[in-house]
């Protein structure tokens, strides 16, 4: 009784944006999610050929996954059922059993959350017009998001079940939103003068996902003992200064 009571709590506080646990409005991706789509960020078009088109982000393995991410964040991976995630999901049983065979398989699905982050960046129409400086900007928006809604915990064990696993590495998944949005911006970036040309797209794009991940690699190593957006806004510039063309 008292879990479901907790559960309806989340749900509503849910519904108006409020982290429960913190006490105040939510913040990073979970930002503006609620129930039956209200409140859900609001996509507008940007000017440029580089936006990627619209999805639908609120199928129902999309709920799922969003759902269970925001409570294993908010109560804790341990603390979470399958029910939980049902529940805040508003899905069924045989809903969740149909693309997940358990709670320990959405470990993987975080880069599913990750995709919808950059699609939903890639409709806002503030964004740097430069190659480069949109690389940057996505790098730091998607580093705020993980250190404000992602438990360190649960990015450790997902680079953990990638090292190890002998099925498929989702964070290499070439066919993922990521990669095509990276390997569009580099191409485009290419075809303007502002990345240099004498590596392939594929090149640069592996080379800065690359980049990326070490980045998150590392601060799980030190357990999150500093800032993971400050300390990659210092280091990204300096390793994509090297694809700027020499002038």
């Amino acid at each position: 009784m008292r879990r479901a009571a907790a559960r309806r709590t989340l749900a509503s506080c849910a519904r108006v944006g409020y982290n429960t646990f913190a006490g105040k409005p939510r913040s990073g991706f979970f930002a503006g999610k609620s129930r039956k789509g209200a409140g859900a960020p609001r996509l507008t078009a940007r000017k440029g050929d580089v936006r990627m088109g619209k999805k639908n982000l609120r199928n129902t393995k999309g709920r799922i996954v969003s759902a269970a991410w925001k409570l294993f964040y908010e109560q804790g991976y341990e603390d979470t059922t399958v029910e939980d995630i049902i529940f805040e999901s508003e899905t069924s049983k045989g809903s969740f059993y149909h693309y997940f065979d358990g709670k320990d398989a959405l470990l993987s699905s975080l880069s599913v959350l990750f995709d919808e982050q950059y699609e939903a960046l890639m409709d806002r129409p503030d964004l740097p017009e430069d190659s480069i400086e949109l690389l940057q900007y996505l790098n730091r928006a998607l580093f705020e998001t993980i250190e404000n809604t992602v438990s360190i915990d649960l990015l450790s064990r997902l680079f953990s079940s990638q090292l190890v696993t002998h099925g498929e590495k989702h964070l290499l998944d070439r066919s993922r939103t990521y990669y095509k949005l990276l390997r569009r911006i580099v191409s485009q970036g290419q075809e303007r003068g502002e990345i240099r040309a004498d590596f392939t797209v594929g090149e640069v794009t592996k080379a800065y996902a690359m980049f990326e991940r070490g980045l998150m690699y590392d601060w799980c190593l030190g357990g999150g003992e500093y800032s993971l957006p400050n300390y990659a806004s210092k280091m990204m510039p300096l390793f994509l200064k090297s694809f700027r063309p020499e002038k």
